[in-house]
């Protein structure tokens, strides 16, 4: 089963590229709870060239590494990727009126419902939008 979750960004392409793809932005916008944060991320945008964001709870209770591999890269269009467990995800930035829209395709995972995983990835790409949109 494939999730789709989408945002529309108020700001040029190229500052959207660059904050979906720079460890110190990605450090800021990934978070899907306010008590959750992503202390260390790191990015090797190439294909075959791996990424990692190791996402924590900020009370130190639990956390994990989200990482993968790319696949593909199109820039300032496309980024093809297939986690470590195999899933595999699209994310594509389309000129739309008014901004970028963001688009994100990932393949489920089978511990948490369909709509829980929409909601967290939901939540996590609109704390992107909000993060670019205030870098100006």
């Amino acid at each position: 089963m494939k999730i789709t979750v989408e945002t529309l960004v108020s700001a040029e392409l190229n500052k959207v590229w660059d904050a979906w793809n720079t460890p110190a932005d990605i450090q800021q916008w990934n978070t899907a709870q306010e008590d959750w944060h992503t202390p260390r991320s790191t990015v090797d945008l190439r294909e075959g060239g791996k990424f990692l964001s190791r996402m924590e709870a900020k009370d130190g209770s639990e956390g994990f590494d989200f990482e993968g591999t790319y696949t593909r890269i199109a820039p300032k269009a496309a980024i093809e990727y297939r986690m470590s467990d195999g899933r595999e995800a699209k994310v594509e930035s389309v000129d739309r009126p008014g901004g970028i829209l963001v688009r994100e395709t990932f393949d489920a995972e089978t511990e948490n419902t369909p709509e829980l995983q929409r909601q967290g990835w939901q939540a996590i790409l609109d704390n992107f939008g909000r993060h670019v949109e205030a870098k100006g």
